[in-house]
């Protein structure tokens, strides 16, 4: 059962059969492939190439051909894609009437139309398990406020930051992933069906009832762009390669906070692994292949741009392989979060330990503040407070441990009240602009993320179906 080869002579090679059958990568269209051939049987008998009866049959056998493959019908050796395959369900189920659905249509056409139905799906999916995530970083964050930490920078430790503060650093980047998600599924949401395979219909279908009847916003003008356009899979796997970067670095963040060196975070039973030689070790697996598939999801969309840059317009064979990526970029992705999520909502953060790494020399910069409140030049500040560091690390004591004579000698400008400066809630306290880590800046911050509404992935019409639909244009 094919869909071409009338102007062959003989079969195909069984080698070209091999690599050209795809019903292993696209099976997962079918649902869309059925609600587009249901609105395409619509729209022809809209156009008068079908009855009313011929387009309801045809919707009826569709929804057969439906149950069938949701109940477990498997492809067969001659079914080369997604659409031979339902198409032999069809005819199957109706007879010969199916072989009128295809009428005005190429599988160009589509495959790009039913692709782009499981992208605008994929990106609400992960849509709504990023947000789970956000979620759990917000609950972390809002039992973490009082708690201190360092904040490293070059891996160095840096300044004092609220616990809490630190773990929205990692909730504002999920918020820009799924802007970008929402962006790429709104790419997506324009109409290929009825370009047919490069030229257009030669049949006037409605394109605008087609765009309708399956909820996209718009329909591409262009016949050979809409056939060989594949952007709204780059802008996909863009947005999702970022998120797995994102959640790289989280996981980065994690792995080194619960190293015995760090000791800031002690992992869980249900996210972590042994060893099969060493018996004490609890190893943060969950983590380490989130941040491994980090390159795997890059991988994706490296090859989904090597493959789109030298194709000629309109559609290419090579444009087969987007699923691939696509489909493993949304399966890895959907795998990572709700494990990064999982892992971060049964961490015991320790607290004490965290507090214990802030070292005196971290309020060097609260120290040159202070010298600039007293009407000092932020460069002479400077110079003064890495004197008095210096002198802290030659004689290997804390910078409060100096004497007061040290800091007198150092600047003029200090006086007794110096040491306050030294103390790390103070240093957090003072640095309540907003975005950053003291008291009220953190907590207007959980605020808003509290009130950061989850965007629809893609803004989409209530989609009509079948004879719902026919009997909406009839009225008209």
């Amino acid at each position: 059962h094919k869909l071409w080869g009338g102007r062959f002579a003989g079969g195909p090679s069984p080698l070209l059969e091999a690599i050209n059958r795809s019903i292993g990568v696209d099976f997962r269209l079918w649902p869309h492939d059925v609600r587009l051939s249901k609105a395409w049987a619509v729209a022809l008998w809209h156009a008068g190439v079908l009855s009313l009866e011929e387009s309801r049959e045809l919707e009826r056998g569709l929804d057969v051909v439906a149950e069938r493959i949701a109940a477990g019908e498997q492809p067969t050796a001659s079914d080369e894609d997604v659409h031979t395959l339902i198409d032999r369900l069809l005819h199957d189920a109706v007879g010969s009437v199916a072989s009128k659905l295809h009428t005005g249509r190429s599988r160009n056409d589509q495959v790009a139309t039913a692709t782009r139905l499981w992208t605008i799906d994929a990106c609400q999916r992960i849509d709504a398990a990023a947000r789970e995530l956000q979620q759990v970083l917000l609950a972390r964050a809002e039992s973490l406020q009082d708690a201190l930490m360092p904040a490293y920078t070059h891996l160095q430790r840096a300044q004092p930051v609220s616990a809490s503060h630190w773990l929205l650093s990692h909730f504002w980047p999920l918020e820009r992933d799924r802007r970008r998600l929402a962006a790429a599924a709104h790419g997506a949401s324009e109409l290929p069906l009825g370009a047919g395979a490069i030229a257009g219909s030669a049949f006037p279908v409605s394109r605008v009832l087609l765009k309708e009847s399956l909820g996209f916003q718009a329909v591409a003008r262009n016949s050979i762009d809409a056939v060989g356009d594949r952007d709204f899979v780059a802008e996909a796997l863009f947005a999702i390669a970022m998120m797995g970067t994102h959640l790289s670095r989280l996981a980065e963040d994690l792995i080194l906070f619960g190293s015995s060196e760090f000791g800031f975070v002690r992992f869980g039973d249900g996210f972590s692994t042994g060893s099969s030689m060493m018996p004490q070790k609890r190893n943060p697996d969950a983590l380490e292949l989130a941040r491994g598939s980090a390159a795997r999801l890059l991988g994706d969309l490296v090859s989904m741009l090597g493959a789109l840059k030298g194709l000629p317009t309109g559609y290419n064979k090579d444009l087969q392989d987007d699923k691939r990526a696509l489909f493993d970029a949304v399966d890895t992705i959907l795998l990572v979060l709700p494990a990064v999520a999982g892992t971060l909502d049964e961490l015991t953060f320790e607290t004490a330990r965290m507090q214990a790494a802030l070292s005196s020399t971290m309020m060097a910069t609260d120290l040159a503040d202070y010298l600039v409140r007293k009407g000092a030049t932020f460069r002479e500040s400077h110079g003064a407070v890495g004197a008095l560091v210096r002198q802290a690390e030659v004689q290997g004591v804390e910078l409060y441990e100096l004497p007061y004579d040290a800091f007198r000698a150092a600047h003029a400008l200090f006086a007794e009240d110096v040491f306050d400066a030294l103390s790390p809630r103070s240093s957090v306290a003072h640095r309540e602009a907003i975005g950053g880590t003291g008291p009220t800046a953190v907590r207007e911050q959980l605020e808003a993320a509290l009130l950061a509404d989850a965007p629809p992935a893609v803004s989409r019409e209530t989609p009509v179906h079948g004879n719902e639909l026919i009997a909406n244009v009839v009225a008209a």
